[in-house]
C-alpha cells in the first residue's frame, strides 16, 4: 500500500480536530479532504513537514462539499489540482454563491471568516462529478467512489485497495474516544445513513481513515457503536422534542448527555475541546429537528 500523511489542520487551534490525507503515488500526490481555507496555511505547512510541496498534489479527493472538508478546494483547483466531488455537489463548488449564504445563516456572518475562510469558484474544467462504485487511477493508484448519503446527500466515500477514507459518513472518532456522529442541518437522512453504514461493512476494509480524525480498525465494532449512537443520539432529541424543550434547552441538555457519555469513556476535557471543535453538540441538535421536519412533511 502507498504512504499515507495524515495532515492535523489544527482547526481553531485544536489539535486532531480536522484531517487532511496525503497519499503518495508514482505522480505525486493524491490529496484526501483539504479542509476550510481557514486552515489552508496549516495544510500546507504540514504537507512540507513530511516533503511534499503543493505544486506534488495533482489530484483532490472530497467526501463532501461542507467547509471543513472542501473549503479550501478552490485554492487547490486553481494552483493545478484536479478536484472529484459527488454529483450533488459539483454546481456549488464551480459557484458557491449559495453553499455559502446557506453556512453564514447557520452560523453567522460574524463566524465564517474565523471559522472557515473564503471561498471562491473552481472552473468547471477544473472539477469533475464522480458516480456511485465509478474507478478512477492516478499515479498507479485505483480508487473507489462510493455514494454514501446520510450524513450529506453529497458524500462519497474513497477506496483505496483495504482502505476506505469515509469523510463524516463514518463518524469522529478522536485520541482514542469513542466514536460519535455528526448531524448537521441540511440534509441528515438516518434511514440512508444505516444504509450507508452497510456498505462500508460491505466493503471489508481492513483501516477507515476519519477526518475527524486518522485511521481506525475497520474490524473491530466501529460502526457498530456508531450506529447504536445514531440512534441515541435521534431518541435523546425527539423525547427532549416531545417534551416541549425549546432548541436552545435542547441544546443544553444534549451537550451534557453527549459530554457525559465522552467522559464515561476516559475522555478527558482537553480531547473534548476537540471533539467540540469537530462535531459541535448544538449543529447536531439542529440537524436532527430538520430530520422530523423532514419525516413529518
Amino acid at each position: 500500500m502507498p504512504t499515507i500523511h495524515t495532515i492535523d489542520l489544527k482547526f481553531l487551534g485544536e489539535p486532531a480536530a480536522i484531517a487532511a490525507f496525503a497519499v503518495e503515488d508514482e505522480a505525486g500526490v493524491t490529496l484526501v479532504e483539504c479542509g476550510p481555507f481557514a486552515t489552508n496555511d496549516n495544510l500546507i505547512r504540514g504537507l512540507k513537514e513530511v516533503g511534499i510541496n503543493p505544486g506534488d498534489v495533482h489530484t483532490l479527493l472530497l467526501s463532501h462539499i461542507h467547509f471543513d472538508h472542501a473549503g479550501a478546494a478552490w485554492w487547490w483547483a486553481q494552483h493545478g489540482t484536479q478536484v472529484y466531488v459527488h454529483p450533488k455537489g459539483l454546481k456549488h463548488m464551480i459557484d458557491p454563491t449559495r453553499l455559502y449564504a446557506s453556512a453564514a445563516r447557520i452560523y453567522g456572518d460574524d463566524n465564517m471568516e474565523r471559522l472557515w475562510g473564503k471561498m471562491e469558484k473552481i472552473d468547471e474544467y477544473d472539477i469533475a462529478a464522480v458516480t456511485d462504485r465509478s474507478r478512477l487511477t492516478f499515479g498507479g493508484n485505483t480508487w473507489v467512489a462510493h455514494h454514501t448519503p446520510g450524513h450529506a446527500s453529497h458524500h462519497v466515500a474513497w477506496q483505496l485497495g483495504n482502505i476506505v477514507f469515509t469523510g463524516d459518513v463514518g463518524g469522529v472518532k478522536i485520541k482514542g474516544g469513542p466514536v460519535v456522529p455528526p448531524l448537521p442541518p441540511p440534509d441528515i437522512n438516518l434511514t440512508q445513513w444505516k444504509d450507508s453504514i452497510q456498505r462500508l461493512r460491505s466493503l471489508r476494509a481492513e483501516k477507515f481513515y476519519l477526518t475527524h480524525y486518522g485511521p481506525v480498525d475497520a474490524q473491530s465494532d466501529h460502526l457498530s457503536q456508531l450506529s447504536d449512537r445514531l440512534d441515541s443520539y435521534v431518541s435523546w432529541v425527539g423525547q427532549a422534542r416531545k417534551s416541549g424543550q425549546s432548541e436552545e434547552e435542547m441544546t443544553a441538555g444534549f451537550t451534557e448527555f453527549v459530554e457525559a457519555d465522552l467522559r464515561s469513556n476516559g475522555v478527558t476535557d482537553e480531547v473534548i475541546g476537540a471533539y467540540r471543535a469537530a462535531n459541535p453538540p448544538g449543529m447536531s441538535v439542529a440537524g436532527i429537528l430538520r430530520w422530523f421536519t423532514y419525516l413529518e412533511a
